[in-house]
């Protein structure tokens, strides 16, 4: 099976860094799938976006994140986002909640989480 090197990096911490066989994002130009061997590319990242790493190794891991920006090369993805969370860490009461907030940055790290906690639940 073919790998890519991959890297989920937010302000606060490394959430994950290995090998993949495909890495999927939601960009501003729409969600993009990255497998080995993709062109270099820059792209920047939704505000309220989920990213998907399918490690070589073990089980999908889906991220809410906010903000940023994706990095392709030939040999590696790094997405470096603003902030970034695993749907498994999300508590979803308070990310309805934040989700209904006047503050914009707070409801779309809401949305953000919600949309991965969905995305957990769906595969």
């Amino acid at each position: 099976m073919a790998e890519i090197a991959a890297e989920l990096v937010s302000v606060e911490r490394v959430l994950w860094s290995g090998k993949a066989s495909i890495v999927t994002a939601q960009t501003i130009e729409g969600e993009i799938g990255v497998l080995p061997g993709h062109e270099p590319m820059l792209g920047q990242l939704v505000d309220n976006g989920v990213v998907t790493i399918t490690p070589v190794d073990g089980d999908k891991l889906i991220a809410a994140c906010h903000g940023g920006f994706l990095s392709v090369s030939p040999e590696k993805v790094t997405i470096l986002a603003d902030y970034a969370a695993w749907a498994t860490e999300v508590d979803v009461d308070s990310a309805e909640e934040d989700a209904q907030s006047s503050d914009e940055d707070v409801k779309t790290r809401g949305e953000a989480e919600l949309r991965a906690v969905r995305r957990m639940k769906e595969s």
